[in-house]
């Protein structure tokens, strides 16, 4: 097996740093859906005891980024290109409602952090930090949820997140010129800020176009890159 660690830094020897490390690993692709993340060949390639590789395992997992199979290990988890077509509809639907409950706070004291994400976003994508361009893409989304103050929303998006995650994992890596991917977040914002909400499900549909696309295919089909929940045999 390739020491898929060794570029990493060795500095890494905490719980919460062997966390981060993992975490990139599987969210820029090193790593791959499915992939087995082997204790003793994790802790060799960083150097550190397998009682901190541990605690960022179980940490990944309470995340939802690994599955652990007993006798077999962990693995990292897997999402099913129907399961992503299907939040992606619904999405589409409650999305707008979210950002309609949202948008007097977005365009109030609620506003910086709004743009905060986009930035972020930006600056991810120069850098060509994939972990870091998720966060803030799912973090731009969250936001009309967390403040449409509205409990089954923000239920529903919690109930999503992980999925999205391991999604976009593939999809961020799919866009030939990274940066289109936000101007799209910009058109959704400035949308959303004039509160012309049928306009926004609009820029959403485009948006959602990929995952969409899963709806139109069988339910046997997978996305390259995007399988079902289960580990290698």
């Amino acid at each position: 097996m390739d020491r898929k660690f060794k570029w990493l830094e060795q500095r890494a020897t905490t719980p919460d740093g062997v966390y981060r490390v993992l975490r990139a690993a599987i969210l820029d692709g090193t790593v791959p859906p499915g992939g087995q993340l082997r204790e003793a060949h994790i802790a060799a390639d960083l150097g550190i005891s397998r009682s901190p590789l541990r605690e960022a395992l179980t940490k990944l997992e309470e995340e939802g980024l690994v599955v652990k199979i007993p006798f077999r290990g962990a693995f990292v988890a897997e999402v099913s290109a129907h399961d992503v077509a299907e939040i992606a509809s619904v999405r589409l639907l409650v999305e707008p409602y979210a950002a309609e409950l949202s948008a007097e706070a977005l365009r109030g004291p609620q506003r910086p952090r709004l743009m905060q994400t986009i930035e972020e976003l930006h600056l991810a994508l120069e850098k060509n930090d994939i972990p870091a361009g998720i966060d803030a893409h799912l973090g731009f989304h969250r936001l009309f949820y967390d403040l449409s103050g509205h409990g089954v929303l923000q239920s529903l998006w919690n109930g999503w997140e992980t999925k999205l995650r391991l999604y976009l994992s593939l999809d961020h890596r799919t866009y030939s010129d990274p940066h289109d991917l936000a101007v799209e977040h910009e058109k959704l914002a400035a949308v959303a800020l004039e509160g012309d909400i049928d306009e926004f499900r609009q820029e959403l549909a485009r948006h959602f176009q990929s995952a969409l696309r899963a709806q139109a295919e069988d339910q046997g089909d997978v996305r390259p890159g995007v399988h079902e929940v289960m580990p290698p045999g």
